[in-house]
Parts: structure tokens; sequence; C-alpha cells
């Protein structure tokens, strides 16, 4: 089941179909085929992407798959699934769709991409007309347009070019159905589902701007020109920003005293359409202060067309803007210029805020769960990093070494013969995309899609990190390494503990430590704890039939600190004690 709360217009295209036109506090959003598939592996229906324009929405899932919500006539089609597989991420515009796939084609459909057919998918990065550039890396949506950001670093835009949006003079280019080229060594592009106006972030952190400025919200003062660079931009290292119809939310992250990361957000544009959390136009890019976030930290924020949200480290969702469909869930219609804080009801996740996510559609608002990556990736790449337990050596096109472990490539790979494969691959490669190659073969995570397509036939292209290490957990050859308390063994490879275990880690790497079949002893956790750690070190999960008490709480505390266990998110204890209070 999806944990995923809504709120907003509920019309065009109707996401309910027994609830009114206006929803003003967030509801449980559910699939009306959400029961058709039980025995469907639970992270399969998990949502990874929503993306909401005025005439669609689509819900992206983990397993590549999406459907979208239509606004059409005969509302019982909905909602649809789209033929397409494989999906990285989805965009809508106010008028159009766009699909990126792993392999980095783009499919998309809309009245100013395909005039002929706009309800038909089409390969626009296909119609690029220098080959090397049709591996897409990212797309955006803009109202009438759509932006491709290549491997290679280079922006391509596509459909209306009305206010110049595409980076030329709307006077001799109009609009286009083939991607044009609009400039080159661009890191990020940035635009919303109602912006004619996008904004260009190259490598060395300068910002570009082009398309609609009526409002300021391309933050250059009160000037109407075109297309430039965008001077006086906040210190600080730009996260994200977010486009409404005529407002823009930037985020920046920078350093406070004590070194630590803070996040504070920014905006320009014109406070009567939408929320820029003050009540007074903006010209250029201007803190947003209010208590109600001074002493918080900005997980994630989302703009819609003419509203925003936030959500922070403390568990609140905080909005500003239009309100007239009860887009901000805060119980009426009434605009808000300053931001307020909008009641959240209970969540099924609740214990990890940090993978809740914003999706501000035109009208309307969704929270929705989704965990970027888990802990397991995270420690998966770490032990990449610890070169000093690897035990298989590549030779890159410049005669550079890189290692890997041969347990993980195992298992990541689809068969041992495919070892002799990456090797081939690595002999052609730098040092620079040897590393990345790695770095996707351990996390699943698409880091350069022009790599990705070369060794996506041979590693195991749908399997996540967890259920790499629950196949390893199942394959008893693979445990090399007795702990023992009490009567009874538990068996665990050496890898598995060095990447979750700091005791471990140490006493592997100690050069006096004899590193044979060591049995260890520690009877002081019981059967049940122990299980609870031994299945958490494999999976991040906790057994399902281990009834918790108070004696295992308590055990469990105990034997984190023993274990000098890795604690990032989720966190076992505050799971564990959240669990108790539920089962109680």
């Amino acid at each position: 089941m999806n944990d995923c709360l809504f709120f907003g217009y509920n019309k065009n295209p109707i996401l309910f179909k027994n609830e009114p036109d206006s929803i003003t506090k967030p509801i449980q959003f559910k699939f009306e085929n959400e029961n058709e598939n039980e025995n469907e592996n639970e992270n399969e229906k998990q949502i990874k992407q929503i993306s909401s324009g005025y005439f669609s929405t689509i819900f992206l899932f983990k397993n590549g798959k999406a459907i979208e919500y239509l606004n059409e006539d005969d509302s019982k089609q909905n909602p649809k699934k789209i033929q397409i597989e494989n999906i990285q991420k989805v965009t809508v515009g106010s008028d159009n769709e766009a699909i990126l796939t792993i392999e980095g084609n783009v499919f998309a459909k809309g009245k100013d991409i395909n005039s002929e057919n706009p309800k038909e998918f089409i390969n626009i990065s296909s119609l690029i007309e220098d080959i090397n550039d049709r591996i897409i890396q990212d797309i955006v949506s803009g109202y009438s347009s759509i932006y491709l950001l290549t491997s290679n670093q280079n922006v391509y835009g596509i459909g209306s070019n009305e206010y110049s949006q595409l980076g030329f003079d709307s006077e001799t280019l109009e609009n286009t159905e083939k991607p044009i080229l609009m400039m080159k060594n661009v890191s990020k592009i940035f635009s919303g589902n109602n912006s004619n106006f996008v904004f260009l972030l190259n490598s060395n952190q300068e910002l570009f701007g082009c398309g609609e400025n009526e409002y300021g919200q391309l933050g250059l003062g009160e000037s109407r020109k075109e297309e430039t660079k965008i001077q006086n931009i906040p210190k600080g290292k730009i996260i994200d920003i977010q486009c409404g119809y005529a407002h823009s939310i930037m985020l920046i992250e920078n350093e406070d005293e004590n070194e630590n990361p803070k996040r504070k957000l920014y905006s320009c544009g014109d406070c009567l359409y939408n929320g820029l959390g003050k009540n007074e136009n903006i010209y250029e890019f201007t803190e947003i202060k209010s208590s109600l976030f001074e002493n918080d930290n900005i997980l994630d924020f989302s703009a819609g067309c003419f509203h925003t949200l936030i959500l922070t480290s403390k568990s609140k969702l905080i909005g500003f803007g239009y309100n007239d469909y009860g887009q901000l869930g805060i119980g009426n219609i009434y605009k808000r210029l300053i931001p307020i804080q909008i009641e959240l009801p209970k969540l099924r996740f609740n214990e990890n805020i940090s993978n809740y996510h914003l999706s501000c559609g035109d009208s309307n608002s969704f929270i929705y769960y989704s965990p970027s990556f888990s802990n397991l990736e995270e420690d998966l790449i770490k032990l990449f990093e610890r070169k000093e337990f690897c035990d298989i050596s590549f030779k890159t096109k410049n005669g550079e070494i890189i290692e890997a472990h041969k347990l993980i490539l195992k298992y990541r790979l689809k068969d041992q013969n495919q070892i002799e494969k990456l090797q081939e691959i690595i002999s052609k490669k730098s040092i620079k995309e040897s590393n990345q190659i790695f770095e996707m073969i351990y996390s699943n995570r698409i880091i350069n899609p022009k790599l990705y397509s070369e060794i996506k036939e041979i590693i195991n292209l749908n399997e996540k990190i967890e259920e790499t290490i629950k196949r390893i957990y199942l394959n008893e050859n693979e445990k090399d390494f007795i702990i023992e308390r009490k009567e009874k063994q538990y068996k665990f490879p050496k890898l598995i503990l060095i990447m979750r275990s700091e005791l471990y880690r140490g006493m592997f790497l100690s050069v006096t430590e004899d590193k044979s079949n060591k049995v260890t002893d520690y009877s002081e956790l019981s059967n049940e704890s122990f299980q609870i750690f031994e299945y958490w070190i494999y999976s991040n999960q906790i057994k399902e039939e281990i009834k918790i008490t108070k004696e295992i709480i308590e055990e469990i505390e105990i034997g984190i600190d023993y274990f000098q266990l890795n604690q990032t998110n989720p966190n076992l204890f505050d799971l564990l004690v959240k669990k108790f209070n539920y089962q109680n």
C-alpha cells in the first residue's frame, strides 16, 4: 500500500470520483485498481515520483512502470497504464508529457510536440541531429515546452517559443517539433509545469535564464530582457529551483559557523499571483524568512502554478500562495501570502520524514513516501571506496588499476562470465568512467546514461540492492565468519559485516588479528534480539513475526553500541520503539 496524501483541485483530471472538486484538507490517495494485484511485491507498487499538470497526472513506480490520469470525457478510462518500460523519470507540463527511460531515451506527447497526433508518445531524443547527443540525462517540462539535458551536458528545447523560452528570438522561431540546441556545458535545468521560462545552471554554478519575465520571475530585476546570465545569486550552492506561473523559488545550501550544511529558500516574482512567502513583489532572489523554519532545515519543496509547499526536518509542512481549490491543505480556500503551517495527518512511515516528497501540480498537491536510496545502497558505495577489502582488479585504457569485490560482482552481474565482459568494457574506459561504471553496478543509480547503456546487458538491471544482499544471505557457501552465542551459531560473510559494523570492520582491518573463520561469543542477547540484528544487517527491515518487548528494545540498544552498527536512515532503535508502541 502506498502512503500518499492529496489535496486541491480534483478535476482536470478527476483523481477521486466520489469527492468534491475542491479537497481542502489532506486525504489518503488510493488507486482505483490498487487491489488488483494483491500478490505483487510491496516495493513494486511503491511510488517513485508524481508529476501533475492541468490536463494530466502521472504516477511513476519503483519498478519503472507508470500510470496516467487524463482529462477526458470518459473518466472510466482512468488510470491508464503507460506502455513504456524501464522509466527513470516523468515530467508533465500544462499540455505535454515527457518520459525518460533508463536507457536515456525520451518519449513525449503534446500539441506543441506532435501536432499531427498530440495524444501519442514519440521518441523525441531520436530527432536530435547530433547522434552523440541522443542519450538524455534529465528532462523538465515547461508550460508548452520540454527541455532535454544530454549526457554531454548540452541542453535542447522543443515545443513553443512564444516567450523565447527556448533561448531564441520568438519573432524568428515561434515553435519547433524538432529539438534545437539551446546551450552547452549545462549541469542542471529548471522549469515548471506552468512556466514560460527556464533556468540553466552550468558546472561553474553560473545561472542563466530565458523566457517570460513580466513578473520578475527570472530574478533579473524589473528588466524584461529575455535571456541572460542571472546576477546577484545568493551565496552558496544551488540545490534546486522550482518554477510556477509567475514566481521562482530557489534552494541554496551553505555551511554555518560550525561547518554544518544549512539550506535557505529564496524567491522572486509577483506575490499577487502566487506564493513568494512575502506580501510584496520581488524582482531579485530574496530570502524567505519565517519563524516556522527559522531553526529548521528544508528537506523538500515544490512549486505549483500559484502556490508553494515546504517540508522541514522537524516534520513541518508549510505552504503559501493561492488556495482557491484548497491546494494549501489548510481546510479553506483563502490565499496565504505569508507561510502557514499545514496540519499533517499521521503517516504510515512517519518514523523518517526525509523519505517524504512533495509534488505540486497546477492547483493540487501531493505528499508521498518514497525513500531515495536505502541505507544498504549507501553502505555498498562506501564499501566500494574501501580498497583494502578489494580482491579483484581491472585495468583501464591508460593502464590504471581499479579494484572491486568478487562477492558483490558475483551477485550484481548476471553470471560469472560477465566479469570478463566487464574487464573488456573497463579496458576501453578512463579511470573516471570506470569508477562511474562500478558505482552504477554497486548502487543501481544511473550516474551516466551513456555508460549505463554499455553495461545494462551484463548486470541485474531490475534487482534492488536489498534483493542482492538477501541472495547472499540465503547462500550458506558465502558465509565465512561465525558468531557463536550460547549454543547457537550464526554465519555471516565478512564483507557484509565490514559494510554494516564498525566493530568487525576494525577487527578485520587489524594487522595482528587472525582473519580466519574466527568464532566470537556474545551471549547477552536473546535469540529474538539476535535474529532482529541478523535480518536487519541484510535487509534494513524488521522481521514481522517477532513480537517486540521492552526487554528486546533494551537489548537492541546495548547491541547497537556493541556491534557499532551503522545507524543512518532508517534507525533500527527508533523503528523498534514505534513498532512496540503500535503493537501495544
